[in-house]
């Protein structure tokens, strides 16, 4: 009878440590999501003069809802995109204006969250503001969309200006009455940047940066944007007045996936 329990027990102690060697360690999930090269820096250790309104994390945005990799409020960047970024911050502050990103680096997964967003015609509860003129069936073919990102090699970003003193901005409550973004500014939701003629990601040909319509001081303001990042290394993106891409990339072939979150970064940054 004791060799028996002890046979029993032995087998129980074994078929344990098989349980516990195949299922899946809580602590080896959560340290699964990769980590930033070093390069990759958080804007704010570089310049935390710049107004960050990161909108994948909040449901202001066409989607609706936070989009997935975006764990923090943050904007990552490569160190040489900050360090432009920090110096066309310098020349602004001296003429009034603070730089503000709506988004930066963006994790791959982000942009498959765009993609199965784009792929389900029934889900049109943005429409309103951000795409009003356009077909959800014309999203990829008209270039709103996409399966690849120049976001995810951590050199681009989507960047606004505002007038200093910097007013706050009233946080979105979903279920409001959406207003095309293309709206005169006093009508479309409030933004503290300065006029550029539509909100940002608005799926228009008027967000064309030098969409021939867009005159008077709007088109002063994304110029003043323009000439600004582009005398310090930055190309705009001619579809999307607030997108610019820091050149020569640090990573011009790699799409990155690590999550929006300061644990992505190395401690030294």
């Amino acid at each position: 009878m004791t060799r028996l329990t002890t046979v029993a027990r032995a087998l129980i102690t074994t078929f344990a440590a098989l349980l516990a060697s195949t299922a899946p360690s809580t602590t080896a999930q959560a340290g699964t999501d990769p980590k930033a090269p070093n390069d990759f820096v958080a804007l704010r250790s570089v310049d935390p003069t710049i107004i960050q309104e990161m909108r994948y994390v909040t449901p202001h945005n066409f989607v609706g809802e936070r989009i997935d990799g975006y764990r923090q409020p943050i904007c990552i960047l490569t160190r040489p995109a900050a360090e432009a970024l920090h110096k066309a911050q310098r020349k602004l502050l001296r003429q009034g204006y603070t730089l503000k990103v709506y988004d930066c680096y963006r994790p791959q997964r982000a942009v498959d969250h765009f993609v199965r967003w784009a792929e389900d015609l029934d889900d049109e509860a943005m429409k309103g503001e951000f795409y009003p003129n356009v077909d959800k069936t014309r999203l990829f073919a008209d270039g709103y969309i996409a399966a690849k990102s120049g976001h995810s090699r951590g050199s681009t970003l989507d960047v606004t200006l505002v007038r200093l003193p910097a007013k706050p901005t009233r946080p979105y409550h979903p279920g409001e009455p959406l207003v095309p973004c293309f709206a005169p500014q006093g009508e479309r939701f409030p933004d503290n940047s300065i006029d550029m003629g539509t909100g940002f990601d608005c799926f228009d040909t008027l967000s064309h940066t030098l969409d021939p319509r867009i005159q008077g001081r709007q088109r002063a303001n994304r110029l003043l944007l323009k000439d600004t990042l582009e005398d310090l290394g930055f190309v705009n993106l001619a579809e999307e007045w607030w997108h610019y891409t820091f050149k020569p990339e640090a990573h011009p072939d790699t799409y990155f996936d690590f999550p929006v979150a300061r644990k992505s970064l190395t401690s030294a940054h």
